[in-house]
């Protein structure tokens, strides 16, 4: 896998990064996410590692948890928590980063992991963040690492609302159940299988 320091390029840009800085209920700061940005504030005053800094407090001071949160966890709540999924963390991200005046989007796709593993639980999360000097630069805080090829990105909002994979309603009997399977794996790999 290729690393360009989490740098995005050849991305159709349909809004303003300005639209970005925009809060929405599942990215509303609270108290202790605004006391959070100050003190990742005062690690840096430079915005590129001032954004590595916070990147790597969330993914040091966060567990990886997937039992006390839901896609309705707000950012402030998983904070108290001090646990989540990728989308919270990505969430607590895009907070704090907009708190600090920097434009902040989230991002839903798939991760195809190093480790061999092909079959997930669920697709990944993670933000891209707004620097006028380079442009947009992705971070995920699950992982601690800024997004490599290895993140294949599906959808663009500002928040997991704005950027969920599938969405919708369904009418019908109360017996039926849903069953997803999620494999990220490399195509040439597939097709020798």
């Amino acid at each position: 896998m290729q690393n360009a320091g989490g740098i995005v390029r050849g991305a159709i840009e349909r809004f303003p990064p300005s639209l970005f800085l925009r809060a929405t209920p599942l990215t509303e700061p609270d108290g202790a996410i605004a006391e959070f940005a100050r003190e990742v504030r005062g690690q840096s005053d430079d915005a590129l590692p001032l954004l590595h800094a916070l990147l790597g407090r969330i993914h040091s001071e966060m567990t990886f948890d997937a039992d006390p949160t839901h896609t309705a966890t707000t950012a402030a709540e998983a904070f108290a928590l001090k646990r989540g999924v990728c989308q919270d963390l990505t969430h607590i991200f895009i907070a704090t980063a907009r708190n600090l005046g920097v434009p902040a989007r989230y991002i839903g796709g798939y991760f195809h992991r190093a480790d061999g593993v092909t079959h997930q639980d669920a697709g990944h999360a993670w933000a891209e963040a707004y620097l006028p000097s380079i442009g947009w630069v992705a971070f995920d805080p699950a992982n601690g690492i800024c997004a490599t090829d290895a993140h294949v990105r599906v959808a663009v909002g500002l928040d997991y609302l704005g950027a969920a994979p599938v969405r919708g309603a369904r009418r019908g009997g109360g017996t039926e159940s849903l069953t997803v399977n999620v494999l990220v794996d490399q195509a040439a790999r597939q097709m020798q299988s």
